[in-house]
Formats: C-alpha cells, sequence, structure tokens
C-alpha cells in the first residue's frame, strides 16, 4: 500500500557479501499482537509467546513487549518489530493491537490507532476512509482470531504504532494519501533482507494512485534533486511523482501492464548514464558507470581519440562529462536520446509515450529526449 513497508527511502543498501537475517513484516507483529490480546479476553491470560500462522504456514513465535487489560474491557498487547537486515524504517518499533469483543455478528472491525494512517485517496487496496490495514495483515489478524474463536472472530481491533506519524514522513505515504502515520503492511509475514521489495511496491502503489486520479504524465525520478527539478519543469502534480530510486526497469515493468499515457524518467548524469548503457537497475551494486562506453559514445559525437581516451580514463562521471563539455561535446544531448531508447524498449507496444530528463546537481536541466 504504501512505500515502503515501511522502507525507508534513502535506504535499500545491500551487503551481499555478509549472512543477512530475514524480520518479520508490520502485518505479521500486527497479527502477534492482537491473538495475544484477544486470548486475554477469552481465557483471561496473555500468551508469552504468542505463535502465529504465516500465509505460507510457517508458525513464528512472538514476545510480548507489553501486555494488559484496560478499564473499559479491552486488551491490548504489544511487539516490537524485528526487521532483520532490511533497512526499514520500522525496525525497533512497537507495534500495539487493542482489541474488544464486540456482539456476535459484529464481525471484524479494524481501527488505526495513534501512528497509524488513514487512507484518503483512490487507487491503494483499502477505499478512502479505511485505516491503512492492506488487506493481508488483515486476513491475517482474522485467521488468527478465528484460530481462537472457533469460527469468525466478532471483534474490534486496533493497531497503533507509537511515534508512527513522524516515521511515515519518511516514507512514501504523505504522497500517496495516507495520512497520520504508518501502513500495516505485509503479503507473506516475512521481510526478505535488502530485497527492496516495499521500495517496489510503493512505486506500484504510486502509480496505482495516479491513475486512479486520472492523471496522464507521470515523472519517475532517481532522487530528490531531479524529482523537484522534473515536477518544476512540467508542472506535475505531488501525485504525479513517482520515487523511483534506482528501480527504473521496475517502474517501467509494472506500467507494461498498467499504462499511462505519458512518463518522463528523471535523472542525473551517472544514473542515467548507466540507463543509457542499457542498465534497468541502477544501483551501485549492479556494476559502476562503464567509462569506456561513455568514452565511445562521445567519439560518435565528434571526441577525438585523444578526449576519448581521456573520458574513458576519467575518475568520475562528472570528470568525464566537464572533459566533453570544454571540447563541446554534447555529452548530455547523446546520453539522453541513449537513455531513451533502453526505457522505450522496455514498455515497446503499449503506447506509452516516454522521455526522458537529464539534470545537473543543482538541477539544472541539461538534456531532454
Amino acid at each position: 500500500m504504501t512505500a515502503a513497508g515501511q522502507g525507508d527511502k534513502a535506504g535499500c543498501v545491500p551487503q551481499p557479501d555478509q549472512p543477512l537475517r530475514r524480520g518479520w513484516t508490520t502485518g505479521a507483529c500486527a497479527t502477534a499482537a492482537a491473538k495475544a490480546a484477544y486470548a486475554a479476553l477469552l481465557h483471561g491470560g496473555f500468551p508469552d509467546p504468542v505463535e502465529i500462522t504465516l500465509p505460507r504456514g510457517e508458525r513464528p513465535a512472538f514476545a510480548l513487549a507489553e501486555s494488559g487489560f484496560l478499564a473499559d474491557g479491552r486488551a491490548t498487547a504489544g511487539v516490537v518489530k524485528d526487521a532483520g537486515d532490511d533497512p526499514d524504517v520500522t525496525h525497533g518499533a512497537l507495534i500495539r493491537a487493542t482489541v474488544r469483543k464486540l456482539p456476535p455478528g459484529a464481525g471484524l472491525v479494524f481501527r488505526a490507532g495513534t501512528g497509524v494512517g488513514t487512507v484518503t485517496l483512490p487507487g491503494l487496496p483499502l477505499p478512502p476512509g479505511e485505516p491503512a490495514i492492506n488487506p493481508m495483515p488483515r486476513a491475517m489478524i482474522a485467521a488468527a482470531l478465528a484460530e481462537l474463536a472457533g469460527g469468525a472472530a466478532d471483534a474490534e481491533v486496533e493497531i497503533s504504532i507509537p511515534g508512527g506519524e513522524a516515521m511515515a514522513s519518511r516514507t512514501m505515504n504523505p504522497r500517496l494519501g495516507i495520512l497520520g502515520g504508518l501502513s500495516v503492511l505485509g503479503t507473506t509475514g516475512i521481510v526478505m533482507p535488502y530485497s527492496c521489495s516495499a521500495w517496489i511496491h510503493s512505486i506500484h502503489r504510486g502509480i496505482d494512485v495516479a491513475r486512479a486520479a486520472g492523471l496522464t504524465h507521470l515523472a519517475g525520478a532517481t532522487g530528490a534533486t531531479s524529482e523537484a527539478a522534473v515536477q518544476a519543469l512540467y508542472g506535475l502534480p505531488e501525485q504525479a511523482l513517482i520515487d523511483m530510486g534506482d528501480f527504473v526497469g521496475g517502474m517501467l515493468k509494472y506500467l507494461r501492464a498498467h499504462p499511462v499515457p505519458r512518463v518522463t524518467v528523471a535523472g542525473g548524469l551517472a544514473k542515467l548514464t548507466k540507463l543509457a548503457q542499457g542498465r534497468l537497475d541502477l544501483h551501485s551494486r549492479r556494476g559502476g558507470l562503464d567509462l569506456e562506453a561513455l568514452a565511445a559514445l562521445a567519439a560518435q559525437h565528434g571526441a577525438d581519440e585523444t578526449l576519448a581516451a581521456r573520458i574513458a580514463a576519467a575518475n568520475t562521471a562528472l570528470e568525464a562529462f566537464s572533459l566533453a563539455a570544454a571540447e563541446n561535446i554534447a555529452l548530455p544531448q547523446a546520453v539522453a536520446t541513449a537513455a531513451r531508447h533502453t526505457a522505450a524498449a522496455a514498455i515497446d507496444g503499449t503506447g506509452i509515450a516516454v522521455d526522458i530528463a537529464l539534470f545537473g546537481r543543482d538541477g539544472t536541466l541539461l538534456a531532454q529526449a
């Protein structure tokens, strides 16, 4: 439902040579807390640890960080989220469930407590007005309570995440129209370390929200500078901006199945040079910029052998482009054109118009294609 389940949009930096721990989604933690609280209402005591069943059949157990009965007949329990080695903004957060029994036939009612957001825009898996507790976590909670009740449970379940509203500012929730806090997410219950699935998920939900709003021109940006610059360039509304980071391929792949009339790919010199060289994942873990290929591109656009050799031997992309600029070689435009070929090939046959906007570090437009 959101960016960042809740993957920090500044993170997603893998350490592939180190052993990595899996973690638990916010939805799994909320399920464990809700089951413990409901068990206390039914039986008078809190199971600790509390075991739940995940969608794929795993049965992990969660220790309770807090538990207690409230004066109004409710029970509450909390679990501290362990996201493993994933760069997750909610790692270490307390996920609290407060449960109240309802009359027979009332069914299961979900509430957003402190730090859990509310949906305000269409295009997400839940309609506006609903607490941002995604369908799979709801199903997990329903199944856990039904296991205790011997059938469908009649209960009110309020999920809260203390400090969640501040954490949500580091996710894409505000842009997606999820206000007041975080989302309760997770499709398997398990966080795979550094999979960056949360970021990809947020890209998908951003496209869904934009399409539901009827927007016809989206812009995916590699970072904050290019995002602000492309928004100003085209006068785009907030919901048209997709924080794609390094995952231009993830954005374009989703657009193939969920098209819009036009998409702009915006970024800086180094990232878009990688796109120009055929890469759809722009992260450094996939390799650095190919300076020899950049030198060959410069040669195709007028660089002599000496300049091409200097570009191939440059220490950074910035140095390479500075060398080209000093000799009046329009290398940024050549990169933008080549990057557009890569992007267009990824959505070939969809009818989506794609263009490239290449910006300098200060947000200056260097080239378009």
